[in-house]
């Protein structure tokens, strides 16, 4: 048996920081937290770092050079999971951004296929469109989004069963409660997103069981006095959670605290990268459907200056959080437990408890990166200074 003792200020188990506590390692597996480490043990030290699980992204489109496309294949995904694990996210659903029905397919083929083989990090797939509103799009292609038809219906399921979690986000106008409920009924994570719907609209597709909002206040119409519109619903209705892009870009800080401020829960607000390409490398360019989307001054964007994605990694995201008066707990269970939560993988993603894998991150008190290990394996590490336990 391999055993091995972790010891830092503070562990995050995924609800509660645990001050002067150490993580116990066996055979890559959390065996459990203790104030007291005991002797004859293997020592990592952390110095003054909190240890937290590894983070988990709902929202990646791509990393380590390559985008998420019809031209995927489980060795894509294992490039882009690895590229996001040295930032910290041991879990993510790579994204699909509106494409055609051919590339939809070969996309849920090479993910299914990834998950078969074992790759590290991915946790399921999301597909971000094709049935949004052309008045929302975004950076997404007008002629590649269209209403949902009784095939993808019927593909989404067949993928459903295949995928271990499939987040689907669509418009409210373009997809009615019924097919909605349908698509939850078939075990799929529906998220809301890209809409100009009323507020209304938006209530009705969370009774009929959408649970998310994709991007909160990103490709949707704004927060009106009269006219609420989803932001309101997403903040107002306790039962649907959001990501936030927290990069000071898509979201103003002071927008994004009075957002925290004003949630309702008990589903809440968690962080997302909506990376890309460019993610892990130093390109300052890449191609996505064809269109070249440019890297400058921390963000990306097609010609006409429409944001495309983010140029984002979740330690900023949390430094982001944390500079508005967001407490540690809160901060870390954004990029942990609560997106773990919302697929319904809280079993085992999102938390450091006995059993779990002992995937974890070492974050400085200024929201640095220490390290990252994957059970008994460093896979990123910056020599941080070391400390009495």
């Amino acid at each position: 048996m391999s055993r091995h003792v972790h010891i830092a200020r503070a562990v995050f188990d995924g609800t509660r920081l645990h001050e002067g506590h150490a993580l116990l390692v066996e055979d890559g597996r959390v065996a459990g937290l203790t104030a007291e480490p005991p002797a004859g043990m293997p020592v990592t030290d952390h110095g003054d770092a909190i240890l937290a699980p590894g983070f988990v992204d709902l929202q990646v489109n791509g990393g380590g050079g390559v985008m998420l496309d019809c031209s995927a294949t489980p060795g894509t995904l294992a490039r882009i999971a690895e590229a996001h694990a040295r930032r910290g996210t041991t879990a993510l659903l790579p994204t699909l951004i509106t494409d055609t029905p051919d590339a939809t397919r070969a996309v849920i083929d090479a993910v299914a296929q990834a998950i078969a083989a074992g790759t590290p990090g991915i946790a399921g797939l999301h597909l971000e469109g094709p049935h949004l509103s052309t008045a929302k799009k975004g950076a997404h292609r007008a002629d590649l989004v269209r209403p949902m038809t009784d095939t993808d219906l019927a593909r989404l399921r067949e993928a459903a069963a295949r995928l271990p979690a499939l987040m689907v986000t669509v418009a409210p106008e373009a997809v009615p409660p019924d097919r909605i409920a349908a698509l939850v009924e078939a075990g799929i994570i529906v998220s809301l997103g890209h809409s100009n719907a009323p507020y209304d609209s938006c209530i009705a597709a969370a009774a009929a069981g959408a649970r998310c909002v994709t991007h909160l206040f990103n490709a949707m119409s704004p927060l009106d006095s009269r006219a609420p519109g989803l932001v309101g619903a997403a903040l107002d209705c306790g039962t649907l959670a959001a990501g936030v892009i927290a990069d000071g870009i898509h979201i103003h800080p002071a927008t994004l605290g009075a957002a925290l401020r004003a949630k309702r829960g008990p589903a809440r607000l968690f962080l997302v990268t909506d990376a890309m390409a460019v993610a892990g490398t130093d390109r300052d360019c890449f191609a996505l459907n064809g269109r070249r989307i440019a890297r400058r001054d921390g963000q990306l964007m097609l010609e006409d200056g429409t944001l495309a994605g983010a140029d984002l990694d979740m330690p900023r995201a949390l430094a982001q959080v944390a500079a508005l008066g967001v407490g540690p707990e809160q901060a870390l269970a954004m990029a942990t437990s609560i997106p773990a939560a919302v697929i319904a993988q809280g079993d085992r993603l999102g938390h450091l408890a006995p059993g779990r894998a002992a995937d974890f991150v070492a974050l400085t008190p200024d929201w640095q990166l220490g390290s990252v290990w994957r059970g008994a394996d460093k896979i990123f590490q910056k020599i941080l200074p070391r400390r009495d336990f």
